[in-house]
């Protein structure tokens, strides 16, 4: 069970002792504005799986305070899946207004010309559950294509040798795009791709073994987690922790 000082802490990015400080000022109180309680009071687990476990006022503003969280993120074009890089902006950035910002890590990546789904965590277990090879986890992907793409064969393999798992490989009616992905004037076909792992620029490596290029790539569901129409590039919400 959570204290008040360890909660305050990791979500307001400070340290304990500027937790103390805070609170022998009275500058941490409930919403109501009455003193708070012991500061090394626990709290129990939130009622839902995206709601924070208690509210409080730090100074005149309203802090929901969260022990641990599963953001969503639509994951814009030209961002790269890092905590920092010295080149490119990155996707993180997007997220400082997210709960407990700081301790967030990233399920998977996205390269910097892919858009769509990109989960992030506190839950060390939950990346683990799908990231790790064994776990099998099925990535769903919308691909423009500049040029038709063959049916693969059953030993399909890539140039260093790996030979991706196929679930699905379809046309996609282009009524069925997803708003985010990207469909320029080179694109003239459209597909759906579910694959099994998550190799390096696998499914850019796919098309092209099966004589087509990707002009834009979007990932539409992971595991079981889907890329809403209405959010917007760049922008997040929280989820609940699937299994």
């Amino acid at each position: 069970m959570p204290r008040l000082d360890e909660l305050l802490a990791r979500n307001l990015g400070i340290s304990k002792s500027a937790v103390a400080r805070l609170c022998d000022e009275g500058r941490v109180r409930t919403l109501d504005g009455a003193p708070l309680p012991d500061r090394k009071a626990t709290f129990a687990a939130a009622a839902g799986a995206t709601d924070p476990v208690t509210r409080v006022q730090v100074d005149d503003d309203e802090i929901a305070l969260f022990d641990s969280a599963v953001v969503l993120q639509h994951k814009p074009m030209g961002v790269v899946t890092a905590l920092r890089d010295a080149r490119h902006p990155t996707a993180y950035a997007l997220l400082q207004d997210a709960p407990l910002f700081g301790e967030l890590r990233a399920v998977g990546r996205l390269d910097l010309e892919s858009s769509g789904l990109l989960l992030w965590t506190t839950d060390g277990a939950l990346i683990q559950r799908l990231t790790h090879p064994k776990r099998r986890v099925p990535r769903t992907y919308q691909a423009a294509l500049a040029g038709p793409f063959r049916a693969p064969p059953p030993d399909l393999t890539l140039e260093d040798g790996h030979r991706p798992e196929i679930v699905e490989l379809t046309a996609l009616p282009r009524a069925e795009a997803h708003p985010a992905l990207l469909i320029d004037a080179s694109v003239t076909e459209l597909a759906r791709i579910t694959i099994v792992g998550g190799a390096y620029h696998e499914v850019r490596r796919i098309f092209a073994a099966l004589g087509s290029h990707v002009a834009g790539l979007c990932r539409v569901s992971f595991g079981g987690y889907t890329l809403p129409a209405d959010l917007a590039p760049g922008a997040w919400r929280l989820v609940p922790p699937l299994g």
